[in-house]
């Protein structure tokens, strides 16, 4: 009993013992200065951790979001690696709950280094995202200095903790505007401005922090990370302070005289937050796992030597190496792109690194960092690691106490020479093997996707019959009931090299489905089709398309240049790139490139060294709908100014005509209900300037040469008669210019243009400032005026916008005497229709967003928007005073055909809105919900008034979709082309995935249900109370409907979709 008692007594004192926080001091001796923990002497074995699976980033992996099961898991695998690799502290930035902190500590003996980013990366102020921190700014200091105390406030008492640390290399963000590492500007005086100009208040803020810090917590130090000694002598002056000079520093083998520099500058220890190498070899394209090891073990051993007690510097504490895994975000992250594949460029060059640079080549490879390499993700959002060569040589180096007895320089010295890297290397290679990073992976197998689905359907007062007529085979759907489909995708993945990468996919069919009431998908193409043979017999095909190439990419990064290709697979614009009049635009098309089965098909070339600045793309079909045609962009900059010229030429610009005069088009962009733009010539210039807060873009165009000469009809109101004229080379020329200003809460821009009649560009694909709808369509035969502003006030914006455009040739009006018709864009060079339409419009916008650096307009928004409740409301007002010239439509078989009237002029308006709620880290809902009017594309008179919305909703491994419709057309794009509506459209979707779904809509593992159902009147597709209609399309009642019920028409899906692979 009393032994009991006693080892109670024990057990308790030992709990309490572990449950205080840390004594961490800056002890300073004759011998140098050390870091005491306890009371005992501790060199900092320390490495920078995160947790970021592939395919996510810093701004969206929320690993401690995650449940708690899946967080143990995540740091029970990790810190176990560490623990064995003799590592003793993290480097963990702000967002680490204190019980992690905590739990890392009591259970692996690992202390957290607590990093407050100290506005590197930007802040939010009075609810304004503000990329770039201004530090003398008297609301950004209270901002900084009110989350440092906080910070302290929370974490003084936690068991764990080792120190705080403000900033990462902020003085080179005085520099840089983003998170990617880039070359450093060359010119002292220029450094020296910017220290004392940015750089000393921010210092002199971190110094009055450290003084509040102190105050409050005598347990922990304080330290700041600097980018290697930049501005030291003012951190001399203004950081008297702090306790540890904290600097991220990348030197190659050698850190040189770094410790001499900062004994002689400073009262203050060093600890190196970030050094180390990669382990991708610039020169020579392929993973190189020795020299990271020694460049590695080099860092380190200095570390050691510069140790007090040892007869050197005697300043140094320890570090943290960069970094635990590799980091395959870095590179794409500005753009939020690539962040699955595992990129190999080099963003910057270094000379200390000297095994794989030459001549100043950039051989600083972001993304291969990594002590570890990193295994694909599970479903739980978990991954393995494997450890590289430098793990296992550094696992050595930190069984090393630079404080025990007995230990003087030479022993250290000796100690790492008698490190082998060979033997690390040839440990590592059984981790590399059971990664698959190998030579017998060139080729393999990337995806794997089987894909069933049931249709039941049914309905009432429809033109769909009960079972399907034989005679009948081009009408869907063709009979209600049940039907099936499949449909199988497999990827094959070559990898020749390690900076080459090719893939293809393709598709197979078993049998589809021919009662869908969404009648357009990418399998129909496989249905039976009848042609006729060369005797003019008809012949039924029954085995169509069944195996085809549904995508195909390839990438190479070559040292001087990239070069992707692409079929299926998309691009991005070069809008953000100087292409100020939007001639390439981005060819991302979602769901419905496989809707319509379209094609995109090109290739992109981005050169580097002597040439960077130089783009170029060229193929078939670069856009869906694209000429054969070819690209050419060179942007850089002359006297402060960047400059971007862009030539475009459409490979074939002869034009050729049928019988009847109308343009001949290509049939397989028509088939996918694209009508292509007349082949077309254009060159501009862009010119792009910030003086200030003020940014000028000005631009100049020139294009559509191949149409010089061509003729157009224009009708003259006063004499009522109808005139010919021809189009010349004044009509190429267009212009732009645009003007913003930025300033805190407030955001103003104006921008206007005059484009001739077939100096047509496209349109606008940026964003200014908000998610305004109102923008520039880039459209020939055009005037047009904007301007818009944006306050903020607190987490509200408040932004209205005004837009008026004109065509410098009006419309053909509805009923023009002979012989005049309505242009349209397949018979003349050019058309009015809705981007050049003339409109005087307005709308305001409203977005609370309490977390605007997840931007609510972001591309990516469904996935990042982290707040609980944010929302954007919006009212758009466009006044029509004409009608437009004539629409292109499509009718069943996909012959096209040009509308002979359009629709009247009318006054269009629409409420929008749509709310994001992240709930927590399991439950997270998005609707969109709008209310308004609208016109048909092609000749019906008729404006309606819709309203409906959609809501998703994922619950853990639930997944939600559903919309109700109200009066509204239907899915496609002939529903409008023809103003068909249906009363009422409801539809609600519900399925699960293995693993957490995803708000977009991507191959995965899952099964689900969905439902469809649609109420019908007189202006519906295949409603028919009398069973009789006319043989058009769309068909129509021969006797009237009015005065029967409305028909309706409802589908019930069931699908399964296993996927492995992308």
């Amino acid at each position: 009993m009393k032994n009991n008692v006693l080892k109670l007594m024990f057990l308790l004192f030992a709990s309490s013992i572990l449950a205080q926080a840390n004594k961490v001091e800056i002890v300073k001796n004759n011998q140098g200065t050390k870091l005491v923990v306890d009371g005992k002497d501790f060199m900092i074995n320390g490495m920078n951790w995160d947790y970021v699976p592939i395919g996510t980033d810093v701004t969206n992996a929320n690993f401690y979001n995650q449940s708690d099961d899946v967080i143990k898991a995540g740091l029970d695998t990790e810190m176990r690696l560490l623990k064995n690799m003799n590592v003793n502290a993290v480097r963990q930035y702000v967002g680490v709950p204190a019980k992690w902190v905590t739990y890392i500590y009591e259970n692996y003996g690992i202390y957290t280094l607590l990093n407050h980013q100290f506005g590197r990366y930007g802040l939010t102020l009075d609810g304004v995202w503000t990329p770039i921190t201004d530090y003398s700014d008297e609301k950004t200091q209270e901002l900084l200095v009110s989350e440092m105390i906080k910070l302290v406030e929370d974490y003084k008492d936690v068991p764990g903790i080792l120190m705080y640390m403000m900033g990462n290399e902020n003085n080179y963000g005085l520099f840089w505007q983003g998170a990617e590492t880039e070359d450093f500007p060359e010119g002292e005086e220029q450094k020296r401005a910017v220290g004392e100009r940015r750089g000393r208040p921010m210092y002199r803020l971190m110094n009055e922090v450290a003084k509040q810090i102190k105050a409050m917590d005598t347990n922990h130090p304080v330290a700041i990370c600097n980018g290697d000694v930049l501005f030291i002598d003012i951190i001399a002056e203004e950081c008297k302070d702090v306790d540890v000079y904290g600097a991220n520093t990348y030197r190659g083998e050698s850190f040189g005289d770094f410790f001499e520099v900062v004994k002689n500058q400073l009262e203050m220890p060093v600890m190196f937050t970030e050094f180390g190498a990669d382990a991708y070899n610039a020169l020579a394209d392929k993973e190189d796992q020795y020299w990271q090891a020694h460049y590695n073990l080099l860092n380190w051993k200095e570390i050691y030597e510069n140790a007090a007690g040892l007869g050197k510097a005697g300043n140094s504490i320890g570090g943290f190496t960069f970094q635990f895994s590799d980091g395959w975000w870095k590179l794409g992250f500005n753009d939020r792109k690539d962040a699955d594949t595992h990129q190999t460029g080099a963003s910057w060059s270094n000379g200390g690194y000297y095994h794989d640079t030459k001549d100043g080549s950039n051989n600083m490879n972001e993304e291969w960092f990594g002590i570890c390499a990193k295994g694909p993700t599970d479903p739980r959002g978990l991954y393995d690691l494997y450890p590289r060569a430098a793990y296992y040589a550094l696992k050595e180096a930190h069984a090393l106490n630079p404080y025990d007895e007995d230990i003087d320089l030479d022993f250290v010295q000796n100690y790492f020479k008698n490190i082998s890297i060979t033997e690390a290397v040839l440990k590592a290679r059984g981790d590399k093997a059971a990664l698959g990073n190998s030579d017998i992976d060139k080729l393999g197998i990337s995806r794997l996707s089987a894909q069933f689905t049931t249709f039941n359907t049914g309905g009432s007062l429809i033109t769909t019959p009960e079972t399907a007529d034989p005679n009948d085979t081009q009408t869907f759907p063709n009979e209600l009931g049940f039907d099936h489909m499949q449909s199988y995708f497999v990827g094959i993945e070559g990898k020749p090299t390690s900076n080459m990468r090719a893939n293809v996919d393709f598709n197979i069919l078993g049998n589809v489905a021919d009662n869908p009431i969404n009648e357009i998908f990418y399998e129909n193409v496989g249905r039976p089709i009848t042609v006729t043979n060369s005797q003019g017999e008809e012949v039924v095909i029954n085995d169509n398309n069944r195996v085809r190439v549904y995508q195909a990419e390839f990438e190479w990064k070559a040292k001087e240049f990239d070069l992707r290709g692409f079929y299926r697979t998309g691009h991005y614009h070069w809008a953000y790139e100087g292409d100020f009049f939007n001639l390439y635009p981005e060819a991302n098309y979602g769901p419905n490139l496989d809707i319509y089965n379209g094609e995109i098909l090109g290739i992109e070339v981005d050169a580097k060294g002597e040439l960077e600045g130089l783009k170029a793309a060229f193929g078939p079909q670069l856009w869906w709908g694209a000429n054969p045609t070819m690209l050419l962009k060179y942007s850089t900059n002359i006297a402060k100014w960047d400059v971007t010229g862009i030539y475009h030429r459409d490979l074939n610009t002869d034009l050729e005509f049928d019988d009847t005069g109308r343009r001949v088009l290509n049939p397989n962009q028509v088939r996918s209900g694209i009508i292509p733009a007349w082949p077309t010539e254009r060159a501009t210039i862009a010119l792009e300037r910030e003086f200030g807060d003020f940014g000028i873009t000005l631009g100049g165009m020139w294009g559509g040469n191949p149409l010089n000469g061509s003729s157009f009809q224009v009708f003259n109101e006063q004499t009522d008669v109808v005139l010919v004229d021809k189009i010349n080379s004044d009509d190429n020329w267009g212009a732009k210019g645009k003007i913003t200003y930025q300033n805190g809460p407030f955001n103003w821009y104006a921008q206007g243009s005059y484009m001739g009649l077939v100096a047509n560009g496209g349109v606008d694909q940026t964003r200014t400032f908000t998610g305004w709808r109102l923008k520039d369509s880039g459209s020939g035969n055009m005037t047009n005026f904007l301007t818009g502003l944006t306050f903020s006030a607190g987490n509200l914006q408040i932004a209205p916008n005004f837009m008026y455009q004109k065509p410098l040739v009006d419309p053909m009006p509805n009923g023009a005497p002979g012989p005049g018709r309505l242009r349209n864009v397949i018979d003349d060079p050019f058309a009015v229709r809705q981007g050049n339409r003339e409109t005087t419009a307005g709308e305001i916008l409203f977005t609370f967003d309490p977390t605007p650096g997840t931007w609510m307009y972001a591309w990516d928004s469904d996935r990042s928007e982290d707040a609980k409740f944010a929302m954007s409301a919006g009212f758009v007002y466009k006044h029509h005073p004409t009608a437009m010239d004539g629409h292109i439509g499509f009718l069943a078989d996909r012959t096209f055909f040009a509308f002979g009237e359009s629709a009247p002029a009318v006054d269009l308006w629409e409420a929008h809105t749509r709310i994001v709620s992240k709930v927590n880290r399991d439950l997270g809902i998005i609707g969109n919900f709008y209310y308004g009017n609208g016109q048909g594309n092609g000749d019906s008179k008729r404006t309606i008034t819709r309203f409906g919305g959609d809501i998703r909703m994922l619950y853990n491994q639930f997944k939600l979709m559903s919309h109700v419709k109200v009066n509204d057309w239907g899915p496609f794009d002939y529903h409008r082309d023809f103003n068909l509506t249906y009363p009422l459209q409801l539809m609600l979707d519900v399925s699960t995935t293995i693993g957490k779904p995803d708000w977009f809509i991507l191959p995965s593992t899952q099964i689900g249900i969905r439902g469809m159902w649609r109420s019908m009147d007189q202006n519906s597709p295949r409603y028919s109370p009398t069973n009789t209609f006319t043989d058009t399309f769309p068909p129509k009642p021969v006797i009237s409907p009015v005065g029967f019920p409305n028909g309706t028409e409802w589908e019930i899906r069931t699908y399964i979709h296993i996927n492995i692979g992308k």
